[in-house]
């Protein structure tokens, strides 16, 4: 997001230079700078023994299937965020969480996190937000994945983590 007036006293912001930063919105009045925000989002590949979760979500990509993602919440880390999503999405229960990659979505200004997690336990039960889930052999998921660029990035890494 980028700040175009100053969200505590409302007024428009001019650019000042902030050494190595650039410039960068600022408010006189309140003396403060605003630096651009993307959106911070998880996206997680649960693996369950040689299977991955993949969901259908005609809204992002018609004829892909993608990995579970949500956006991380205030006073949330994003390994938080994995979990409550998880738990929200699928009704399931992970563990051993591990930091993969990250990647930037221009169009929506999104900060993408990328996770893997074991599956530990439970029925996946999915939620209304969802088309479609299940589990998919992991050595097909790249084919039932054509349009996601990023989930499909997560899976080549945790394909080679495998190996």
């Amino acid at each position: 997001m980028k700040y175009k007036f100053c969200p505590v006293c409302g007024r428009r912001l001019e650019e000042k230079f902030s050494w190595d930063e650039g410039g960068v919105p600022y408010c006189q009045y309140d003396d403060m700078m605003f630096f651009d925000i993307p959106k911070p989002c998880i996206m997680v590949a649960i693996i369950k023994n040689d299977e991955i979760l993949l969901l259908k979500q005609s809204y992002i990509y018609e004829n892909s299937k993608v990995l579970l993602t949500g956006y991380v919440g205030n006073n949330e880390t994003a390994e938080e965020a994995v979990v409550r999503e998880v738990k929200e999405e699928a009704g399931i229960e992970i563990e051993n969480i591990r930091y993969i990659s990250s990647d930037y979505v221009k169009d929506k200004e999104i900060l993408m996190i990328n996770f893997v997690a074991d599956f530990v336990s439970g029925e996946i039960i999915k939620s209304t937000e969802v088309e479609g889930m299940g589990w998919t052999k992991l050595s097909n998921a790249l084919n039932e994945m054509k349009d996601d660029v990023i989930g499909t990035k997560v899976v080549k890494k945790v394909l080679e983590m495998r190996e």
